[in-house]
């Protein structure tokens, strides 16, 4: 009889690699993107609250407001409501204030003016 080698034995077979499908790839990354998008997603859950809280201490009463005439722009009201300061930061808090997109008003316009600018002589 003959006996057979374990070390020889082992050689004969080959060694197999681990092959992922396509399907078994898409798994893989699914599984390790996972917690990124669990993250995200609480991220973006929770953030608008923060967002939403960081004017507690702002008061509905903090302006004065303008009705807007022909012709006006935000620079003329901006010398009218307050010709000690200056005019582009007057134009910059009331664009802000109002959530103006653009620098286009519309006559009969209501425009709410800061306070600090609206006391302003």
């Amino acid at each position: 009889m003959t006996t057979i080698d374990i070390a020889a034995a082992s050689a004969l077979t080959p060694a197999t690699r681990l092959r992922l499908t396509t399907r078994g790839r898409r798994v893989v990354a699914f599984l390790a993107a996972l917690p990124a998008i669990a993250a995200l997603g609480i991220a973006i859950v929770s953030g608008g609250a923060a967002l939403a809280s960081a004017d507690r201490d702002a008061q509905t009463s903090e302006f004065a407001t303008v009705t807007v005439l022909p012709g006006d722009s935000l620079w003329s009201i901006a010398q009218e409501v307050a010709p000690a300061a200056d005019p582009r930061d007057v134009v910059d808090a009331i664009a802000r204030l109002n959530a103006l997109g653009s620098a286009q008003l519309d006559a009969g316009q209501e425009l709410a003016i800061p306070a600090e600018y609206a006391t302003q002589e």
